[in-house]
């Protein structure tokens, strides 16, 4: 089930909101837990006893942990020891799940070399959102353990938590210490639900009318065995047009979401591509992924307290792993590996800083992000390499016909309407100019409305179409 689709929006939601609403206050988080269970059971219902596994093991850990931190009797090499086999106990679901098939591929490479026979393919299913519901679970046993957040005693809660539907399959990537309190105690009133309502049409919007719109410029692009120079490019470019407004767009819907249900979730995009610098583009694209990896990878891997050297080498693996939790494929290792080489070397060179001029800054930056890109939609690396031979003009292209031929004109449209909305941006972030532009406001009602309808049109006219983020 997704949220930008029909069942969702005229069957799922009104019922579930009906239903909570009726509920007493403090018999709510079980509405939560069941509407998420059968969110997520719309899906698969076998993986729904993975993900209940997943919650008990970490909710007992988190008990016995603090048990062990706390206990004036215990030793604290004991709580570390538990907080070892939590860790390790996600990170062996999530590897044999997500990266399992990968490894025997690659481990068949080496047998192929070797003249031996290739072991088979495990052919496991990736269950969705085990990503993000597994780094929420590590987290909490991690805070649990260093004190930051109070084990909880309420199973229904924990369980709420990790479970809640708006946020489960693509984030953003919640921490209970920080919405622990949400569950004590919460707001529910007609101004917060409208303000939920409103974002989560806006981020419909993103979704439906934006991404999924210049979505067949980017796979045509991608698909096709041979691409021009400015095919390539405008493929390119469509990709990060699609990745950005939809998975800003189903950031805003699960914000929205939480707060119809009386929830504040952490902002997870702050307009990313006005970013000057690849270290801040990581401050502003997926925000709480970003969080993540600073809180609970580079700061344990050393962060900078260990010489600049240190802090290059810690920047690099964070991304590297980073690019890695994202999929099995040695595309976003690269990714990983590019983002985490540009963060090292901005780090390097911030101390004589010799780019001050704003556009040189910020057309690095776009350059380096549409790049990676490119590798973050190739199925794998040979695919990334001929793109890239297109794009940087070393491609012999043989075609008489442009790859984006039958790609209709409103797919070019909205990119330039996409393209459009994040030119204002810049101007407005950067005052590249100080005229006042008559910029439309996505919140404003009398627009909101026929363009969220608008939207649903579209949806009901068109074919499945799931969130990207989905695949990780």
């Amino acid at each position: 089930m997704v949220f930008s689709s029909v069942f969702f929006l005229f069957f799922f939601l009104p019922i579930f909101l009906a239903i909570y609403y009726i509920t007493p206050t403090k018999h709510r988080s079980w509405i939560i837990l069941l509407g998420s269970y059968a969110f997520y059971a719309w899906w698969r219902v076998d993986f729904l006893a993975l993900f209940i596994g997943v919650t008990l093991w970490n909710y007992l850990f988190g008990i016995h942990i603090a048990r062990a931190k706390y206990c004036r009797n215990a030793k604290q090499a004991r709580a570390k020891k538990l907080l070892l086999i939590a860790v390790m106990g996600n990170l062996l679901t999530l590897g044999y799940f997500k990266y399992a098939d990968f490894g025997i591929k690659n481990f068949n490479l080496m047998l192929d070399q070797l003249g031996a026979s290739p072991l088979p393919l495990a052919d496991i299913i990736l269950p969705i959102g085990i990503s993000f519901y597994t780094f929420q679970a590590i987290s909490y046993v991690v805070d649990v353990y260093r004190g930051d957040s109070p084990p909880t005693r309420k199973l229904v809660d924990f369980a709420a938590f990790i479970a809640l539907f708006p946020q489960l399959i693509a984030g953003p990537v919640l921490r209970y210490k920080d919405i622990a309190d949400q569950f004590e105690s919460r707001q529910h009133n007609f101004q917060i639900f409208s303000e939920g309502v409103v974002l989560f049409m806006i981020g419909f919007a993103k979704k439906v009318l934006i991404a999924d719109s210049v979505a067949p410029i980017a796979d045509a692009a991608f698909q096709a065995s041979n691409v021009s120079f400015l095919d390539a490019w405008l493929g390119a470019i469509a990709y990060s047009i699609q990745l950005y407004f939809d998975f800003s767009g189903y950031s805003d819907m699960a914000c929205g979401l939480g707060l119809m249900m009386g929830f504040r979730f952490i902002k997870n995009f702050d307009h990313p591509y006005v970013s000057l610098s690849i270290t801040e583009f990581w401050r502003r694209w997926h925000i709480s992924l970003s969080t993540w990896l600073r809180d609970y990878l580079y700061i344990p891997l050393g962060g900078n307290r260990n010489g600049k050297l240190g802090t290059y080498r810690n920047l690099f693996l964070t991304m590297l792993l980073g690019g890695l939790w994202h999929g099995a494929n040695w595309t976003f290792v690269f990714w990983g590996a590019l983002h985490g080489t540009a963060l090292a070397i901005e780090k390097m060179l911030s101390a004589t800083n010799p780019l001050s001029l704003k556009l040189p800054r910020y057309l690095i930056t776009m350059f380096i992000v549409v790049i990676g890109w490119v590798a973050f939609r190739a199925e794998d690396l040979s695919v990334a390499i001929v793109f890239y031979e297109s794009m940087f003009g070393f491609a012999q292209y043989h075609s008489d016909a442009s790859a984006l031929s039958d790609v209709s004109l409103r797919a070019f449209a909205f990119l330039l309407i996409a393209l459009a909305i994040i030119v204002v941006e810049n101007i407005k972030r950067h005052q590249w100019s100080a005229a006042k532009l008559p910029v439309m406001h996505f919140a404003r009602p009398l627009l909101l409305v026929p363009v969220f309808v608008l939207a649903v049109s579209k949806l009901v006219a068109s074919s499945y179409s799931p969130f990207l983020y989905f695949q990780f």
